[in-house]
């Protein structure tokens, strides 16, 4: 967990002061909405639907219990008792008074939180790889390079006015867990291979197969024109991150369109100009900038990297007797295991994911009492902190495989034990047309609807790994373009229709999902996402093909025909599924 320094606690309280002031005189009539909206947005905080919205920073995913607890009162003392987790690993409050957000700002701070550029046109909360630390396949720790962009990022007056927003997600594992194919800039950890030209020695970490640098990813997004990013560099050694990546932004500051907001995006930009010429307009760009002020040290990132506390692992043997008793012995206790306990790279340990996707709750909403709940349960099995991943859920990551029967019985009465992540029910979904002014369709009852239908356990194991994201309108908050089936609400002569489109990924391999066809009424959506399993489970080529495999494999015709009654038939098991059979 990151430990503020003085010059940190310093910048949110005067912040804290500043918005107070301009929350006082825009109530007081001093200031109009037209000077106070950007004031406002600067500090988290929308007019939605039916009231403001507060969005909270919670860095790169990384929470302490202790700031959970705060985040358990402020819903309390200040909405209506629940928090909703975001695909931008941020939480966000649906019902405060607008007179009351400085005072929750406040309390934010005393816990080493706050709210600054979770809104407007800047660099937003960088994301990353919810197992960042602890994964066995990871190249550097994450989270200090995320450290490292937060500090160097936050106030930046340059960049405090950018075109349209800005998102950054770094992987530091050789799996991209991160999205990093659809941010405005992707940061993909990487070891130098010999001859590439890379600055041999300059890893921190002290590697013998090469220096660490990052592949750099540009353009990519989602929203209403989703595009896959463009590797503009192979290799970026370490030193040289902060100066490239503000090579980057002065470009897109410079060249990026300021008058038409849906054109603004930095992806618009590298179609525009070629991701080729963009390239080298950084590279130009970044020949002013390269040994200068900003290259890093070794002594400074060791320095972010000593103020993050670390847990003290135990000498643990690699298996565990009892755990091993327990999933022989307990069936559902073995299902939770497969799907929501993960491997860590200390022996003795596991990482476990709570699910926040529930049948019949909103998808990464979490009560008060289950904030309190987890907050204690992270002191005890997983040295007081969590991590919230882009996939709407939370996870411990330095559990004992001991413990892991143990917590599994305390979580299952909080509502936290669902089975299911990778599975079709672990839905993506913004909060949609319950409360955001500018969706088309409500997402919360069409993730419901679609979960009660697929509630048998079973069935989902038999479908095996999807991914179903529902956005509510096309900026895209739920991720749909890259589901591997994706919804869109629209608006249909003031009726709420959906979208499907199947195919997305996101990952090493990201795509951007293929519409099917026209729109589906609510009640219908969930009847046509079992056709597109049906379709699926008949076409397979064995239980190890996924969704996304087979799509890609046969194309969308084959759902298509099925889902719109060109192909009458029921599908059926091909000769080589019925063989498996």
């Amino acid at each position: 967990m990151y430990r503020y320094d003085e010059i940190d606690q310093r910048i949110v309280d005067e912040r804290v002061s500043q918005f107070r002031d301009q929350t006082r005189r825009h109530l007081a009539g001093e200031l109009s909405e037209d000077d106070f909206r950007p004031l406002r947005l600067q500090n988290g905080l929308y007019i939605q639907r039916y009231a403001p919205m507060l969005r909270v920073a919670i860095p790169y995913g990384l929470v302490s219990s202790a700031q959970l607890r705060r985040l358990a009162h402020i819903a309390r003392a200040y909405d209506k008792g629940y928090a909703h987790f975001s695909t931008r690993q941020n939480v966000q409050f649906n019902w405060p008074r607008l007179d009351e957000v400085p005072e929750i700002l406040a309390e934010l701070a005393e816990v080493q939180m706050h709210a600054i550029q979770t809104s407007g046109n800047c660099i937003r909360n960088t994301t990353t790889d919810h197992f960042a630390g602890v994964a066995r396949d990871e190249i550097v720790d994450s989270f200090v390079w995320c450290e490292l962009i937060r500090q160097w990022s936050t106030l930046h007056p340059e960049f405090a006015y950018l075109p349209r927003k800005f998102k950054i997600a770094v992987s530091g594992s050789a799996a991209d867990r991160a999205a990093t194919w659809v941010h405005d800039i992707g940061l993909h950890a990487r070891r130098s291979a010999e001859g590439d030209g890379a600055e041999q020695g300059a890893g921190v970490d002290g590697a013998e197969q090469g220096a660490v640098g990052f592949r750099v990813i540009v353009g990519g997004g989602l929203g209403r024109t989703p595009i896959v990013g463009h590797a503009i560099r192979e290799f970026l050694p370490w030193r040289h991150l902060l100066t490239y990546l503000e090579a980057i932004l002065r470009v897109y500051n410079r060249y990026g369109r300021r008058d038409n907001k849906y054109k603004a995006r930095i992806k618009i930009l590298v179609k525009e100009l070629t991701p080729a010429v963009f390239a080298h307009k950084v590279e130009e760009e970044w020949s002013h900038l390269k040994g200068g002020p900003a290259t890093l040290i070794e002594e400074e990132v060791r320095r972010i990297e000593g103020r993050f506390t670390r847990p003290a692992y135990a000498r643990l043997p690699p298996r565990d007797a009892f755990l091993e008793a327990m999933l022989a012995a307990d069936k559902a206790f073995a299902n939770w295991h497969r799907r929501n306990v993960h491997p860590h790279k200390v022996p003795g340990y596991a990482a476990v994911t709570l699910s926040l996707k529930r049948t019949g709750a909103a998808p990464g909403d979490v009560s008060a009492a289950q904030m309190d709940a987890i907050a204690g349960l992270a002191e005890r099995y997983s040295s007081g902190e969590l991590r919230v991943s882009h996939e709407q859920n939370l996870i411990f990551a330095d559990v004992r495989a001991s413990d892991l029967h143990a917590l599994w019985r305390e979580i299952k009465p909080l509502g936290l034990a669902a089975p299911n992540i990778g599975l079709l029910t672990n839905i993506i979904a913004c909060p949609g047309g319950d409360f955001c002014s500018l969706a088309n369709a409500k997402t919360i009852p069409v993730a419901e609807a679609i979960q009660r239908r697929f509630d048998d356990l079973d069935y989902l194991h038999d479908i095996g790994e999807l991914d179903l994201n529902i956005s509510g309108c096309m900026n895209s908050c739920g991720h749909h373009h890259i589901g591997h089936i994706g919804i869109l609400g629209v608006d249909k002569q003031g009726e709420e229709f959906y979208q499907i489109s199947i195919g997305g990924a996101q990952g090493a391999d990201a795509s951007l999902g293929k519409v099917i066809g026209p729109a589906f009424a609510r009640e219908r959506v969930p009847e046509v996402i079992e056709k597109l399993i049906e379709v699926y489970l008949a076409e397979r080529e064995s239980e190890e093909e996924r969704f996304i495999d087979a799509v890609r494999r046969i194309g969308i015709e084959p759902f298509k025909d099925y889902v719109y009654g060109t192909n009458h038939q029921t599908p059926r098991r091909n000769s080589r599924q019925l063989a498996v059979a």
